[in-house]
């Protein structure tokens, strides 16, 4: 697997002052799997904003002296962030914070916006300067800008949606709200729950409100805004309904956690659904079946329940090895794979192996992890896939930015087996997508091409640091 994590936002609001940042914490580790790059969190105490950011993992960014050192609050915003666009480095950790005329403000993103970068070249021409390379900071403005001439913050986010394009979910506060919004598509997930102590805690994923204690409401519907400040709860619809719904469909074959449901579907129940599709189009005569840590359990599970074939543990990952791991200088002797992933050999010797895995994006890791298990003695390798082969880069906030590099454009399914070293391959049939989810609207624009906005003229990746350096020569 060589896709990288999108990002988790969370925000939280007590009805009384409360140790907020605590609750983000353990909010934000609950969503650790969506972003492993940086972590923030931004306190309201009152009025006054506090904030701590760094790169890392949140454990690593909030030691104990660190949140011990954060101000209790009636109001939290937290983030954790894989930049799809933009660079690593501290300018680029959220959320954002925002001084201006009429307040203050503090902004989490999830997603891409299809449109950042026509936004923000009309944004410099009129002016405005960024100090980061991520769209965010697009969307801070444009919020920013309108709220100069609007009654209320949330009329300010509304007004800002008429312009922006693509895929975000928002978590921002204000001095006095606690406001989330979902774009009109839905790309991005977003859900909303409520403690015992009367908090109301948002985020990514529905596995961060258990984290916390806080029972899960609903989900945010595609194009809701919803206000909660001191005259309550508010909803506004004005967006909703404008567009087809377009939930990110590698939400419940990758990014999510099996734990979390999505817009009133399991994630677990979805992949377990993807392994059943495999074994009736993809059958294989094995003996076990087995799950890469950590997606491909599930599909690996539903694969020996529908095949009959038994279910097995053939790989152990090192759950302590997260994405800030630093290579030896040996390099070039050492199989990353063979760090993170072993090999039982005990369930896999000279048996026929059916290898469950999310996706093969350049084909790389997929190689190596076969190559893991021959020499632990596999007889046969039949890999299943439990999504369709990728066809196309992604623009609302999945890592992949160029069909060059997607073997699956270079490659057929036979000739990919063989670069990978497995006896046979069999992907997740892209007409078949709509039955993990119940045929509810999904974005599946990776496989099938069928993008919902229009591309942008400027795809890369790094686009935004590529024009910083290119006016640093100037």
């Amino acid at each position: 697997m060589d896709l990288h994590e999108e990002c988790g936002v969370l925000g939280v609001i007590s009805p009384k002052p409360a140790d907020v940042a605590g609750i983000a914490y353990y909010g934000l580790y609950a969503l650790q799997h969506r972003g492993q790059e940086s972590s923030g969190i931004v306190i309201n105490d009152d009025g006054v904003f506090s904030s701590y950011k760094d790169l890392g993992l949140v454990s690593e960014v909030f030691s104990a002296d660190t949140l011990s050192g954060l101000p209790r609050g009636n109001m939290a915003v937290g983030h954790v962030r894989y930049g799809t666009t933009g660079g690593t480095n501290r300018n680029n950790c959220q959320p954002i914070e925002v001084n201006h005329q009429k307040g203050k403000m503090a902004l989490a993103h999830n997603g891409n916006l299809s449109n950042a970068a026509v936004l923000r070249n009309a944004l410099e021409l009129s002016g405005a300067i960024f100090h980061t390379t991520s769209d965010t900071e697009t969307i801070a403005y444009i919020v920013t800008r309108e709220r100069l001439h609007t009654r209320s913050i949330e009329d300010a986010l509304s007004a800002a949606m008429d312009t922006l394009d693509g895929a975000y979910s928002l978590v921002l506060m204000s001095s006095q709200k606690l406001i989330c919004a979902r774009d009109p598509y839905g790309f991005r997930p977003l859900c909303y729950g409520k403690t015992e102590e009367g908090m109301y805690v948002a985020a990514s994923e529905s596995c961060a409100l258990k984290a916390v204690g806080a029972q899960f409401v609903r989900d945010l519907e595609p194009g809701e805004i919803l206000v909660f400040g001191p005259e309550g709860i508010t909803s506004r619809r004005e967006h909703c309904g404008k567009k087809p719904k377009k939930l990110c469909v590698f939400e419940y074959i990758y990014f999510a956690r099996p734990d979390s449901v999505i817009d009133g579907v399991s994630v677990h129940e979805t992949r377990l659904q993807a392994g059943r599709i495999l074994a009736r189009r993809h059958p294989a005569e094995a003996d076990i079946v087995v799950g890469v840590p950590d997606s491909g359990l599930d599909a690996a599970l539903g694969f020996s329940m529908e095949s009959g074939i038994p279910y097995g543990i053939g790989l152990i990952k090192n759950k302590y090895i997260g994405r800030t791991f630093i290579s030896p200088g040996q390099s070039e002797r050492l199989d990353q794979v063979k760090i993170k992933l072993s090999a039982i050999e005990e369930s896999v010797r000279g048996k026929r192996v059916v290898l469950i895995d999310d996706s093969i994006v350049r084909g790389t890791t997929s190689g190596r992890i076969v190559r893991l298990l021959r020499e632990a003695g596999a007889k046969e390798i039949h890999m299943r896939i439990s999504s369709p082969p990728f066809l196309n880069p992604c623009y609302y906030g999945t890592d992949i930015d160029s069909r060059e590099n997607l073997i699956a454009c270079r490659h057929s399914v036979c000739e990919t087996a063989e670069i990978i070293g497995a006896d046979s391959l069999g992907y997740l049939p892209v007409e078949e997508l709509g039955a993990l989810t119940g045929n509810r609207g999904y974005c599946s624009a990776c496989f099938d091409g069928e993008y919902p906005t229009p591309v942008p003229a400027d795809t890369r990746r790094d686009r935004f640091e590529q024009k910083l350096s290119e006016r640093k020569k100037q």
